[in-house]
């Protein structure tokens, strides 16, 4: 039998906040029943694979680190290969913080003295951050987004992400980023991909976000199955351009595709 490989969103698709999705479990056993190497991959960057790991398994689902890519880690492999030497002021979580600070990649506090601005998810974003944000570019810094994702699924309904953040400083300094390295993007799509012996056309991506996930799955050639657990519905579905392969309603409902 061919080897086939399965990218699986988190938030959304495994999980909303800090429980399962009913039937995410029944799902990635299905999947692992079926033969495929499974690739879970989550557009959150500030946590990092192992904080991912114990994540999944506080709620039950043993995933190894090694089996979980993000817009962290691809924004990481993405400085440590494009700017190594660069200094690079972030406008992100201390968790992607110490994530860089692991990479040993040169990070400064001085906005004009910067080499890449990276923006991302926080929290604490305020006006100073994206005065921070306008003074890197006004110095011709790298502009580099982690994730465009411009809201996150949780259980108490969605809130802002990455996007929301990058928005704000491509709007206040006119300027859009160099590039956006999580999903839908290229760099995403090839991290996902390395982990497995198996053409793309053998491979599936599961999500419940049309402008990354089944995009992502769209550009590379994968079968595309959108979950309505997370960010889209059946609306916004009948309203997009982007066209799955297959919708289901749940991850819990993968077997549907795996048995065609």
């Amino acid at each position: 039998m061919p080897s086939r490989g399965a990218i699986v969103d988190l938030d959304g698709t495994v999980y909303r906040g800090d429980s399962p999705v009913p039937g995410a479990r029944r799902g990635i056993k299905a999947l692992r029943d079926a033969g495929y190497d499974v690739c879970f991959f989550s557009n959150n960057p500030t946590k990092s694979r192992t904080e991912f790991a114990d994540r999944l398994q506080g709620m039950g689902l043993s995933v190894a680190p090694e089996e979980i890519e993000s817009a962290a880690t691809v924004t990481v492999d993405y400085l440590a290969a494009e700017h190594a030497d660069d200094r690079i002021f972030l406008v992100g979580s201390s968790g992607l913080r110490a994530q860089f600070e692991r990479a040993d990649l040169t990070l400064t506090d001085d906005p004009e003295a910067c080499d890449v601005l990276v923006a991302s998810y926080t929290r604490g974003f305020d006006y100073d951050d994206m005065t921070d944000g306008l003074r890197a570019l006004e110095a011709d810094a790298t502009f580099v987004g982690t994730d465009p994702d411009v809201t996150i699924p949780t259980e108490g309904g969605a809130v802002p992400g990455s996007g929301a953040i990058i928005n704000a400083i491509a709007g206040v300094a006119e300027r859009e980023p160099d590039i956006v390295v999580g999903k839908p993007g290229e760099r995403a799509l090839t991290a996902a991909l390395s982990g497995f012996d198996a053409a793309p056309e053998d491979c599936l991506v599961v999500g419940d976000r049309l402008d990354t996930d089944i995009a992502m799955g769209a550009r590379g050639g994968l079968e595309t199955a959108l979950v309505l657990t997370g960010t889209t519905n059946r609306a916004l579905l009948a309203a997009s351009d982007i066209e799955p392969d297959h919708v289901l309603d749940s991850l819990g409902d993968v077997e549907r595709v795996l048995n065609r």
